[in-house]
């Protein structure tokens, strides 16, 4: 006895030639201009286009006007959410630009001992803004513990903040392939890093007792109250306000400066300046800025 299957076939639908009106992209770069500060441009067209297609796909839909409505009306929140992480551009390495590491061990911190910023039940706080997928904390974190294995003291707590949720779930597992991690001296890999018992996965994970003093939260630059309440020592914010115009970085930047205790530090990417920004910060160090004490002087 034979069984008779019948399969329907759904309408198979081509989205790499799905094209995108100029109206929709004004809609949509409108929108993400006022939501996160991202500006993009018309030439960024085309890359928004291919970076959607996965979203319509994974919604069955068949224009990028549907999406549009569909997100903007009420309820479309959480797609809202989703188009945020498609959009967003997530680059960066382990030990990426690394002056800014010997800046922070060499100069920064003896500074924050000295004036006893930190120590004697003061633990260091710093905040990784814009942290995409987790390697830069993690880097802070090695750099500090390895610097408190040696001479102790005192201890650190790490905020590792991003706009995307989609890299903020891969920051949290810590989980990186092997590949990834060759800007690690060795010492620190063996110290801190974990390999797979499963040799064919060629993967490593952040030991236990680094991912311990680093907490992962979204943050939007652009809300009013981002939700950071305590005080940082140092702020990492690299290649963040590159993507702004001038008004939005200064309005994100001042906010970062009330989240900065007096004497410490921020550290921009190496393309990033505040010139022209009129803020009250003392340049100290190539892209790197410290928040003047009180009378107007620095650490």
């Amino acid at each position: 006895m034979s069984t008779r299957v019948t399969v329907k076939m759904e309408q198979c639908i081509d989205y790499a030639s799905l094209r995108m009106s100029q109206k929709t992209f004004e809609r949509i770069r409108t929108f993400i201009q006022g939501e996160v500060g991202i500006k993009l441009p018309p030439v960024k067209k085309t890359m928004l286009q291919a970076r959607l297609q996965k979203r319509l796909r994974a919604l069955g839909m068949t224009s990028f006007e549907d999406y549009c409505d569909y997100v903007f009306k009420e309820g479309g929140q959480r797609e809202r959410i989703h188009m945020i992480d498609v959009i967003t551009t997530n680059k960066t390495d382990f030990f990426r630009e690394p002056a800014h590491y010997d800046h922070l061990l060499q100069t920064a911190l003896p500074a924050l001992e000295q004036k006893s910023a930190i120590g004697a039940g003061r633990p260091l706080k710093l905040w990784s803004a814009g942290c995409s997928t987790g390697e830069e904390p993690y880097t802070l974190a090695m750099l500090l513990q390895d610097r408190i294995d040696q001479s102790g003291g005192w201890t650190y707590q790490i905020l590792a903040t991003d706009i995307s949720t989609r890299v903020l779930e891969l920051a949290k597992t810590a989980i990186y392939p092997e590949a990834r991690t060759k800007p690690i001296p060795m010492v620190l890999k063996k110290k801190y890093l974990l390999r797979s018992k499963d040799p064919k996965r060629q993967e490593v994970r952040v030991g236990r007792a680094l991912r311990e003093h680093v907490h992962f939260m979204r943050v939007n630059f652009m809300d009013e109250r981002l939700g950071v309440r305590e005080l940082f020592q140092v702020i990492f914010c690299r290649n963040v306000i590159i993507y702004f115009d001038q008004a939005t970085q200064r309005a994100m930047i001042s906010k970062l400066i009330k989240q900065l205790h007096p004497g410490g530090f921020l550290y921009l990417g190496h393309s990033e300046t505040l010139h022209g920004l009129d803020l009250p910060l003392i340049p100290v160090a190539p892209t790197v800025y410290q928040k003047p004490i009180r009378g107007g002087r620095s650490i």
